[in-house]
Order: C-alpha cells, then structure tokens, then sequence
C-alpha cells in the first residue's frame, strides 16, 4: 500500500513539473504582458499544487513525524490565495500604466468599463 501511494505521489510531481514547464513555455509563446501572466498563473498555480500533493503522498510514511499533510495543505490554500490576486493586481497595474495589448486582441473589457463609468481609473494621488 505504500509502495503505490508513492507511486502516486512520484507520478503527481512529475505531472506538476510537465505543467510548470508548460507554463515557462507559454510565457515565451504568449504575445502580450496580459496572457503571459495569465498564462504563467494559471499553471503555476496548477503545477505548483499538483507537485505539492505529490511531495505530501511521497512522505506518506512520515506524516505523523513532521506533520506533512498539514504542511501541504497550508501552502496550497497560501498558493491559491495568492496567484491569483498577484496576477490580477500585475495585469491591472499594467494596463494603467498603458502597456499596449497586442493586435490579435479582440475585445478589451476593461476600457469598455471605464468608458461607462461602471469603474473609475485609479488617481496618482
């Protein structure tokens, strides 16, 4: 039984560290600041928590030494909580600070937003 949970638990890390690589790559691929930071939160978010449960199932047999399943847990509710907004308070902080989008850009949200006064544009104050 230990022998497999290990097993999982190696076969979890290597699915996270392909999704980790898959994200470097897609920063490199993606065409504007917007989708490479969406791009890079979205499977580093999902890389970074697949490898996490891997490494707290590949310690199994020491979860009641050093409290890994505790561990695990805190640092991918600390990971969930964080990616996201780091990576929405960068694509805002670009987007006033007039980063271009790139030409295959369809729709842009945002300034459709502010145009509508449904929200304001931060002051400088």
């Amino acid at each position: 039984m230990e022998e497999t949970i290990k097993l999982i638990g190696a076969i979890m890390i290597f699915m996270g560290s392909f999704s980790l690589l898959v994200a470097a790559i897609g920063l490199l691929r993606m065409p504007d600041v917007y989708n490479r930071v969406q791009t890079g939160t979205k499977a580093s978010t999902l890389g970074a928590i697949m490898a996490f449960i891997g490494v707290g199932l590949f310690k199994f047999e020491s979860w009641g030494d050093g409290n890994w399943l505790g561990r695990v847990i805190i640092l991918i509710l600390f990971i969930l909580l964080t990616n996201p907004v780091s990576s929405h308070v960068l694509m805002r902080a670009a987007y006033f600070m007039k980063v271009p989008l790139s030409k295959l850009t369809k729709t842009d949200k945002l300034k459709e937003d502010l145009d509508n006064n449904v929200i304001k544009e931060p002051s400088n104050e």
